[in-house]
């Protein structure tokens, strides 16, 4: 048994990579799928596209490697969070697209859950905030809008998943119902402390208990490819949602550590050990991981818009044929010539958790030119990022030595240059950025033995460069008081007219 396959099904695209027992990646096939806006505020994907997208390149990826399906030790999962997906338990068939974890439409839903003063219980059992953001009440509205579906959901027709869930039971033609620790801590369903489904939530967001997968921990064998797929016979040892996979693939076990994804959002996590540490700055409190016993946590900050921002450069205003021109066009000028912008698309997560902010762009002039608009796209993932770390060390206690970075945009220097001068702190990026599907190929590693500890993971964790703080503290700090003031100006923009 050679090499593990990870498949990362992701926002915007799934990918399959093949890695070696040095946690390097030998293969990579990656194919984009439709994004459905169907109304201001909603996103939803096809559930047949992101089936037939993840097992294409899984086929893909094994072919262009010239390897077997019996030379693959076991398959890693891991998945775009909150994504809520229904079907029909006896056909497989979806009821409705999946809707997105970018998706707004429950603003209302959580309004009213604020408004009866189910925060706190919310937060203490599940340590989250309420927000569109998470699974309940996407599946609450699913269940209440969908012609005959609260029935058969209590009839037990019908299952509900996040993403892994999804693939896992198309995996496994239906045999297998269940999703991991990681995931279902992100639903407002699941109890953190108690690592299991909680009944009074539950009741609170109207939800059937016949429609839950079963939970089972992020390294462990759960289950076999069927017969009729691209791998049959093959492992599921792995699953783990994008972001946790991307602690643990950047080797972040220690408490303290911190790492940041630039992908379509920014998602930055802390790993905190095994206490599940309370925010008092509007962060999560997530499950890292369960690879033993014990459950392990992380403080979590979400950005909403990051690099979809830049692809709104280029899709949206045509300043930019390809992602990649970016960098060289923010750096055709000086500074940002006072422009500053919000990309607040899908509203603001945090720690400001406002569903009505909508993008604004701040103090053009006659002068400002697509260089500017360019610089002030990248700084605004950096800004974003740095309010994330600021409250995590207030959170904490425990002040970062470093960020360790991956994704797709941490490839930018630019960007990452300029996180370190905005944080102080030195950004340290992998030889390996691919770090969310290697997170999901170490933890199915482990599970089969394929590597024996954390330790030997970590030994092949190899820094490519790292990004010391250039730019003196007092400047950047200006910077972000500009940028404050942006943020607040943002807020509130789509009123009532959201819910």
């Amino acid at each position: 048994m050679k090499y593990l396959l990870a498949l990362d099904q992701g926002t915007t695209s799934s990918r399959a990579i093949l890695f070696d027992a040095d946690g390097q990646a030998r293969a990579v096939a990656q194919m984009e799928f439709e994004q459905l806006f169907p109304q201001p505020g909603w996103v939803e994907h096809r559930p047949a596209d992101i089936w037939s997208s993840q097992s294409a390149v899984a086929a893909e990826v094994l072919a262009r490697a010239g390897v077997r399906a019996r030379e693959i030790a076991a398959i890693g999962i891991t998945n775009q969070r909150e994504t809520t997906l229904l079907w029909d338990r006896r056909t497989g068939e979806p009821v409705g697209n999946a809707i997105v974890w970018q998706d707004r439409r429950t603003a209302g839903i959580c309004e009213r859950l604020r408004a009866e003063g189910a925060g706190p219980l919310i937060q203490a059992r599940t340590g989250l905030v309420i927000d569109p953001y998470f699974s309940g009440t996407k599946l609450q509205w699913m269940l209440d809008h969908t012609e005959g579906a609260r029935g058969r959901a209590e009839r037990g027709e019908l299952a509900f998943g996040t993403v892994d869930s999804w693939l896992i039971w198309n995996l496994t033609e239906g045999a297998l119902h269940v999703t991991d620790v990681t995931n279902a801590s992100r639903t407002q369903l699941f109890d953190i402390h108690r690592g299991c489904w909680d009944e009074e939530l539950l009741g609170l967001l109207k939800i059937p208990r016949e429609v839950l997968p079963e939970v089972v921990p992020s390294s462990h064998v759960c289950g076999t490819v069927g017969g009729n797929s691209f791998g049959a016979g093959i492992p599921i040892a792995g699953i783990a949602g994008d972001q946790q996979a991307a602690l643990f693939g950047q080797a972040c076990f220690q408490p303290g550590m911190a790492k940041n994804t630039y992908g379509t959002g920014c998602f930055m996590l802390m790993a905190t050990g095994t206490e599940a540490r309370a925010s008092r700055n509007q962060l999560l409190t997530t499950v890292a991981w369960k690879t033993g016993e014990e459950l392990e946590y992380a403080l979590e900050g979400s950005v909403f818009i990051a690099g979809a921002a830049v692809q709104w450069l280029r899709d949206g205003l045509g300043i930019i044929r390809a992602s990649g021109e970016i960098e060289a066009l923010a750096a055709s000028v000086r500074d940002n010539g006072g422009v500053y912008f919000v990309p607040a698309f899908s509203g603001l997560g945090s720690p400001h958790w406002d569903p009505y902010a909508r993008g604004a762009i701040l103090g053009i002039t006659r002068g400002t030119t697509a260089g500017h608009l360019a610089r002030a796209t990248l700084e605004a993932i950096a800004f974003q990022s740095a309010d994330l770390l600021h409250a995590m060390e207030g959170d904490s206690a425990l002040p970062p030595r470093e960020l360790r970075v991956d994704g797709g945009a941490a490839v930018n220097d630019f960007l990452m240059q300029f996180q370190a001068d905005v944080l102080q702190v030195p950004v340290v990026r992998p030889r390996t950025v691919e770090t969310t599907a290697l997170g999901a190929a170490c933890l199915a590693g482990l599970a089969i033995g394929y590597w024996k500890s954390r330790e030997e993971i970590a030994a092949r964790w190899v820094v490519d460069r790292r990004f010391e703080p250039q730019r003196p503290a007092a400047e950047m700090e200006e910077l972000q008081g500009h940028w404050r003031r942006a943020i607040e100006r943002s807020k509130e923009w789509a009123g009532e007219s959201a819910a």
